[in-house]
């Protein structure tokens, strides 16, 4: 009985159960690769310092113009209390280096169906971001000439943490880093996807709360560094936002182009008229053009002998 082909196109990846056809050792190097592109594409970024300036004071400008004041008093409260500013720095220094990582593998491991959609999500809304820094460098506060009124936390408080006093990169590689990347703000954008996911996601009440405090309290630590404006945080929230639109068609359109690929690859004889190594459909010549000796002498034997007629004497043959 012949074996019924396999299944393929859309029955096949509905039966496939979510995240089994991911290994880590695909994924991760995917994500190192495309956060090692990021910062290398984030330093190549660097724009024109005026340009820089000049976006940043126009940022500025257009807040005033509609009243929108949070980075000041934040920044003084901030400079003005170690107490506050200090671990401030450390949680703008550091935080999305451990927390993001985290969620993407608790995410594998603990909710394998939501993984690849957040992964994608995170992806993209991290592209728009460099799209941003290309298109729009852009001063942060802390960057600006001191009669803006801002004060630099990172340099104030340098002394007390790895990160030196030009940038919040570790201590001697401030030149390896782009400063003037501050359109949009990831560091938001990176905390709000965190928190979406352990709102939605998480077991306890304790997660879901993370999930909100997480968010709020870095816009509220990267307005009171000075390292962004009120916008660049609205900003890095609208790239989140925008990740999580396109995910779905991005893995749609991704899906379909590896069917493609694997439908132009498939072997055009299916599984079930295969025969074993070595044998011959009968009367098949082999490779030199002579019918398969098998063949050959079934067709040379003599015919059969009939029944015996009785007594053990053959019949006459007629």
């Amino acid at each position: 009985m012949p074996h019924p082909a396999p299944a393929t196109g859309p029955a096949r990846l509905s039966a496939r159960a979510p995240g089994s056809s991911r290994r880590w050792w695909t994924e991760l190097p995917l994500v190192l690769f495309v956060y090692t592109a990021y910062s290398a594409c984030r330093l190549l970024a660097r724009g024109d310092t005026s340009t820089a300036v000049d976006h940043g004071l126009a940022i500025l400008r257009f807040e005033q113009r509609l009243h929108l004041n949070a980075e000041h008093p934040l920044n003084r409260l901030f400079a003005e209390h170690p107490s506050l500013g200090i671990p401030a720095d450390f949680l703008y220094a550091s935080l999305h280096y451990g927390v993001t990582p985290a969620i993407l593998i608790w995410l594998w491991r603990r909710r394998p169906s939501h993984y690849r959609i957040a992964r994608t999500s995170l992806l993209l809304a991290t592209f728009i971001g460099l799209v941003g820094f290309v298109l729009v460098p852009t001063c942060p506060p802390r960057l600006l000439d001191p009669s803006y009124g801002f004060v630099d936390t990172m340099a104030q408080y340098a002394s007390y943490g790895w990160w030196g006093g030009d940038a919040s990169a570790p201590r001697g590689l401030g030149s390896l880093t782009n400063q003037y990347a501050a359109m949009p703000s990831l560091h938001v954008g990176w905390a709000l996807w965190s928190g979406l996911l352990l709102w939605r996601l998480g077991g306890t009440t304790w997660a879901k709360a993370a999930g909100i405090a997480y968010p709020a309290v870095i816009a509220v630590v990267v307005m009171g560094t000075a390292n962004h404006y009120f916008l660049d945080a609205v900003a890095g929230t609208a790239v989140v936002g925008l990740g999580l639109l396109l995910a779905r068609p991005a893995l749609r359109a991704a899906d379909a182009v590896r069917e493609r690929s694997r439908a132009r690859t498939a072997p055009a004889v299916s599984g079930g008229c295969e025969t074993s190594a070595g044998e011959r459909i009968p009367r098949q010549p082999d490779h030199h053009g002579r019918p398969h000796a098998a063949a050959a002498t079934a067709a040379a034997a003599p015919p059969a002998d009939p029944a015996p007629a009785g007594d053990g004497a053959a019949a006459t043959a007629r």
